[in-house]
């Protein structure tokens, strides 16, 4: 199939365009480079750089590279610049992505896999969270992404344009070339490796007095690879019929503390931290369940294992990849 990655130089999108690839797929990634790395897109690629409101240049691409499928990776995600700037997010989250369909549309494209959050939920009162629980985003950012799953179902009634969505939170881990490199760098993991470098002074945790095991907020983590071949999954499958499948670590997810004190475990070293306050729009749990897409398509998570998923990244770190160096 020949797909168009949006987002494709990016952490998650440059893992999905190589799993992309060894599935013998036809990958062309769209990118404009703002947090994403050129030098992440694997060769075997085509890579265009422009904006997804660039609608002219869209709908060239789609044509010229006879794009079939749609994998949408391009949207801004940090919680907490969404609460200070959701102007931002609604421009990049719901307006170009607007773009993107229409240009889709235009060109006959119908199939489109959505990475969405489960920052849909909110702070959900049952956990782990299913596709039916009530959506109640308690942040911009998952009001954007929210935004568009509604715009998906509007446009599938009204144009065909068949969708799956998927909601989940941190993708984490590293495949064998391609990690995390975000400047500035805001996930966990990474930046807890750094502290354990000595390349930033100390890790902070944004509260620890929520109620939770130890205070601190618990996540689900994804290895992403799986989470990559879990996309692949999801369109290579999809038939005509829309749908919207959580994605989970499975368990109780892992608190901020445990990733700390594993992270330590992994590395040998002593991780400095600091308990600052709390972050705004942040829920105390957010676990998604994978019951619905391991049922419906077969998904199985390789790599859910806390150990694994910062062991990889470790491994990354340590490999003397580096930012200046083509992947």
């Amino acid at each position: 199939m020949r797909i168009l990655v949006t987002g494709g130089a990016g952490y998650i999108g440059s893992v999905v365009t190589d799993e992309l690839i060894l599935s013998g797929h036809t990958v062309t990634v769209f990118d404009n480079l703002e947090k994403g790395h050129r030098n992440a897109v694997a060769d075997e690629a085509h890579f265009v750089e422009g904006a997804l409101r660039d609608a002219p240049l869209l709908k060239q691409t789609f044509q010229k590279r006879e794009i079939e499928a749609v994998i949408h990776l391009a949207a801004y995600s940090l919680v907490g610049e969404s609460v200070l700037h959701p102007a931002k997010y609604y421009k990049n989250n719901v307006v170009a992505g607007c773009s993107m369909l229409d240009a889709m549309c235009e060109t006959g494209v119908k199939k489109i896999i959505f990475s969405s959050t489960a920052a849909v939920y909110g702070d959900a009162p049952d956990r782990p969270i299913v596709e039916t629980d009530p959506l109640s985003p308690s942040n911009p950012y998952g009001e954007t992404k929210l935004a568009f799953e509604n715009m998906l179902r509007w446009y599938d009634k009204a144009y065909g344009v068949k969708s799956a969505s998927l909601r989940y939170f941190n993708a984490a881990g590293a495949s064998a070339g391609r990690g995390e490199r975000h400047s500035p760098e805001t996930h966990l993991i990474p930046l807890v490796l750094q502290a354990a470098t000595g390349t930033i002074e100390k890790v902070e945790i944004f509260g620890n007095d929520y109620p939770t095991r130890d205070g601190t907020c618990i996540r689900d983590y994804i290895h992403i690879v799986d989470l990559a071949k879990a996309h692949i999954l999801a369109l290579e499958q999809l038939g005509e019929t829309s749908a919207i499948f959580n994605l989970g670590c499975g368990g109780g997810g892992y608190s901020v503390r445990e990733v700390i004190d594993t992270a330590s475990e992994v590395t040998g070293l002593p991780i400095p931290f600091e308990v600052v306050g709390r972050r705004s729009g942040d829920p105390a749990i957010l676990i998604a369940s994978s019951d619905l897409i391991t049922k419906e398509l077969g998904w199985r998570p390789e790599f859910q294992d806390l150990n694994e998923i910062i062991e990889s990244a470790w491994n990354w770190l340590q490999s003397g990849v580096c930012p200046t160096r083509k992947l």
